[in-house]
């Protein structure tokens, strides 16, 4: 097993209805996605979350619809009237149900917010980092599975990484607003800070001991990689420890948000009621 120093730790063995629209172009590798978010539970999971929202557009007042208007008052956010056609042309015919909504700028948080995060709570810090996940429904899905899983924070890398795009909003449906996402040049670095920070760092891959055989119950960092070249050798050489879903059917690979799912969620039970 590998060691760090400062650290300790017991290892057993090693299509939804959200949408969103950019409404301004994004220049170079910028902090922050902006735009529309259309769909009754986005909209909802936006008001939840206590984001800046300019106004809030309705066409009809039935069902869950009449829920998020009394929010948006309550909130003080402006709701207009206007009829679907209207919607339809703002949300380029995706799926509205009736209601989006003007959000402000969704910020990129930084590591040390994670971890704040973490201290905040009084938690045991858990976050997923993705490397080299391109494909924007994957890493949307990803961020979704996390913040249920109830995860302090997601990172991604600035190259050979979706941003927080539209698409990644759309999967993530509505989870983006709850979930600090960290944008980093680098993750093997990342992964080295995460260390010198108490924190020990699983890499998600073939060939490593069965996540159900490990000990999670730890400040912990799973590092999840695309579904085409895995994590990338360097980062897997930085992580501690590797583990891996056992397969025992014909096909040999999971979607990453699904392996995200499966290990997210066993970690994060094991951290709140042990072994």
């Amino acid at each position: 097993m590998k060691e760090h120093k400062n650290r300790s730790a017991n290892i057993l063995s090693s299509k939804d209805d959200a949408f969103v629209r950019d409404a301004s172009k994004s220049k170079g590798q910028d902090s922050k996605s902006s735009g529309i978010v259309a769909g009754r539970n986005a909209v909802r999971e936006l008001l939840r979350s206590g984001a800046a929202i300019d106004k809030i557009l309705v066409s009809g007042k039935e069902g869950s619809i009449t829920v998020i208007v009394a929010e948006a008052r309550k909130r003080g956010v402006p709701v207009l009237d206007v009829d679907g056609a209207k919607l339809d042309r703002l949300s380029c015919g995706a799926v509205h149900q009736g209601v989006l909504a003007y959000a402000s700028q969704k910020e990129y948080s930084s590591v040390e917010d994670i971890l704040a995060l973490a201290k905040e709570r009084n938690e045991s810090p858990l976050i997923a980092i993705a490397d080299g996940v391109e494909d924007p429904h994957n890493l949307g899905a990803l961020i979704r599975c996390s913040e249920i899983a109830g995860c302090h924070g997601v990172i991604i890398p600035k190259r050979r990484s979706s941003g927080l795009t539209p698409v990644v909003t759309k999967a993530s449906a509505g989870a983006i607003w709850h979930m600090p996402v960290a944008r980093v040049a680098n993750i093997a670095q990342t992964i080295e800070f995460l260390k010198e920070n108490g924190i020990w760092t699983f890499a998600a891959e073939a060939g490593g001991s069965a996540y159900y055989e490990t000990d999670f119950n730890l400040p912990a960092a799973i590092v999840f990689g695309s579904e085409g070249e895995g994590v990338g050798r360097l980062v897997k050489d930085r992580c501690d420890f590797v583990v891996s879903i056992p397969m025992y059917g014909r096909v040999n690979s999971l979607n990453v948000s699904t392996a995200a799912a499966v290990i997210l969620c066993h970690a994060a039970r094991m951290q709140r009621v042990g072994k």
